[in-house]
């Protein structure tokens, strides 16, 4: 091994002595770089091999790259590149070969080869790599795409690109996303070839090229491909991706029409056919020989047409395919345009009218999931339209009785509204509701009491909600209610909540602190409050905290921290008390 080494090393020596003799680099880094690559050349020629040497060794070549085209940039010189550069390159290719013939199966290492010949290596040479990767890794569409649109793209060869498609759709014959690319590939080349015409037409130059002919000029084998894919992928979903694609060009509107006819055709119980057949409305001018909408009002004028001819499509989707997915699509773009920004008060106003049209006919056929009538109602807050976000989320929580979030939205409405039946509607909907999920709805009715009534009434609330919230959900909801007492009554309100409520299981690590954080925030505070609580808690955590302090605190008495940890032994149970003897360990080694 050590000749195998010496001899790599010694095939450096050329250009390393180019590299001094140019004065890119001194004698002494020279000599480092001789160093490292000894280095790395044991670690990629041992018995054992590790796939994060030949990466490292890749690396350090790589920078060692950058850095000599920084220093020629820096000093003008840019001769002997073939001597330099190029025997560098050569070894790289030579360890990612090595590697990817070892990790076949990695993926990323096959693309970090393709990155670096990208940069470094010559177009043929990546091409090379290309095939090799595809020879290994066929079963992967992305890759063939990869590599399809390089050889379009930058070798500028539509005919390996062509190649390339042709046989990865026979590894992947039904796979939507190759077919999607290799239309999209020969409408770009027939684009390129137009392109090309015009240039020789302008320069007043025959031309004579059976790949001028006015078929492929207008994009015949693109057409050809859609045919065949449409025949083996089926859906809306797809047909509409390729228009869409089409669409790109402005050459092939023939192509175009035919697709959107063939849409309309094959796919008429599809909802995806009807959004997409609504939507196009938008799009459409104003028919030749109409004037032109020049001022703001004519324009909204005009958007608002569009938009009643969408609506007008959408009404005949709706009585042809009356399902939820096509009623979802409806109020889906009624919210997308209500929600748009608009300065012109007529296009606000048909839209909301719209919106709510669209909504009252799909409540009444119950055609509208819960998340549909959510993002009305929030919308509808947002643009503050109170009475209209009622009457959707009195709506919502007909159909979803049993929705928190429903009751949660309802709720919203009524207070922003200052409806005076707020505290009559949460009661109404703690009936409705599984007490599991009435957590938020409770904490609203504290906040709202908060805000809106007495200590007294927001007490009430809180020692109401107690009852009936149980287990986890308890701990939040004792969190919230020690805020609110320090905030509205101070320390001593904070400490009659707390004692009321610290043997109230389960326990809560977060409550315990927040009410040692109130009883340090106290002037003049000691330590020695850490021992109410500490006292009626099993939480090693606070045992220590009440150690510290005791350490830290001005007047804290560290005499008293060896009484402390026999009291929390003696509390502690299991697995918290040996936890606690390890982190008392640590703090006493210095560690903690």
């Amino acid at each position: 091994m050590a000749e195998i080494i010496q001899e790599r090393i010694e095939d450096r020596l050329p250009e390393l002595e180019q590299l001094e003799r140019i004065g890119l680099f001194s004698h002494a880094e020279i000599k480092a770089i001789i160093k490292k690559a000894s280095d790395l050349e044991y670690k990629i020629q041992r018995r054992t091999l590790f796939k994060e040497d030949f990466i490292n060794y890749v690396q350090y070549e790589i920078n060692l790259l950058e850095l000599i085209q920084r220093r020629r940039t820096r000093i003008g010189y840019s001769f002997k590149k073939d001597e330099i550069e190029n025997s560098i390159v050569h070894r790289v290719q030579g360890v990612f070969q090595r590697a990817s013939a070892k990790w076949k199966d990695d993926v990323q290492l096959w693309l970090s080869y393709v990155v670096f010949c990208k940069k470094w290596a010559t177009k043929t040479q990546l091409s090379k790599v290309f095939s090799a990767m595809l020879a290994i890794h066929s079963n992967k569409p992305a890759l063939w795409i990869m590599a399809a649109k390089w050889e379009m793209e930058d070798r500028l060869s539509s005919e390996s690109a062509r190649q390339l498609f042709l046989r990865a759709l026979r590894f992947h014959p039904e796979c939507a996303k190759l077919y999607k690319e290799y239309f999209r590939m020969e409408l770009m080349h027939a684009e390129k070839l137009r392109k090309e015409k015009e240039e020789f037409e302008k320069a007043s130059m025959d031309v004579e090229h059976p790949d001028y002919s006015e078929e492929i000029l207008k994009g015949e084998l693109a057409r050809i491909i859609y045919k065949n894919s449409v025949s083996i992928i089926k859906g809306a979903e797809f047909h509409v991706s390729l228009l869409s694609i089409a669409q790109l060009f402005d050459f092939a509107k023939d192509l175009q029409k035919e697709i959107y006819d063939d849409l309309q055709t094959l796919h008429t119980d599809d909802p995806l056919t009807w959004d997409y057949v609504a939507r196009r409305e938008l799009e459409i001018e104003s028919q030749t020989g109409e004037e032109q909408p020049t001022t703001k009002q004519a324009k909204a004028v005009e958007v608002g047409r569009k938009e009643e001819r969408c609506c007008a499509v959408y009404e005949e989707a709706v009585k042809t395919l009356p399902t939820e997915a096509m009623w979802k699509c409806y109020i889906t773009f009624c919210l997308e345009r209500f929600t748009k920004k608009s300065n012109s008060g007529f296009l606000r106003g048909k839209r909301l009218e719209r919106t709510m049209t669209s909504f009252r006919k799909a409540h009444e056929l119950k055609l509208l999931s819960e998340c549909q009538y959510k993002q009305l109602i929030v919308s509808l807050l947002c643009h503050k339209f109170l009475r209209e976000a009622l009457e959707v989320a009195v709506a919502g929580t007909e159909l979803f009785r049993d929705s928190g979030t429903m009751w949660q939205l309802k709720l919203r409405v009524l207070i922003e509204s200052k409806s005076p039946d707020i505290a009559m509607l949460f009661e109404e909907a703690f009936v409705h509701l599984k007490p599991q999920v009435c957590l938020p709805l409770w904490i609203s009715w504290a906040e709202w009491s908060e805000d809106a009534k007495s200590q007294e009434d927001t007490e009430a609330v809180f020692k109401k909600a107690l009852l009936a919230v149980i287990g986890a959900d308890s701990v939040t909801l004792k969190n919230k209610y020690l805020d609110w007492a320090y905030r509205s009554g101070g320390y001593r309100k904070a400490r009659a909540v707390f004692k009321s409520l610290q043997e109230s299981r389960p326990f809560s690590v977060d409550f315990f602190r927040k009410m040692i954080q109130f009883e340090k925030e106290l002037p003049n505070n000691s330590p020695v409050s850490y021992l109410i609580v500490c006292f009626v808690f099993f939480f090693k955590d606070l045992w220590m905290d009440y150690m510290k302090e005791e350490l830290n605190h001005p007047l804290g008495r560290p005499e008293n921290c060896g009484q402390i940890y026999w009291r929390a032994m003696k509390m502690l149970q299991g697995e918290s008390a040996e936890a606690f003897v390890a982190k008392h360990a640590m703090h006493q080694t210095g560690h903690l």
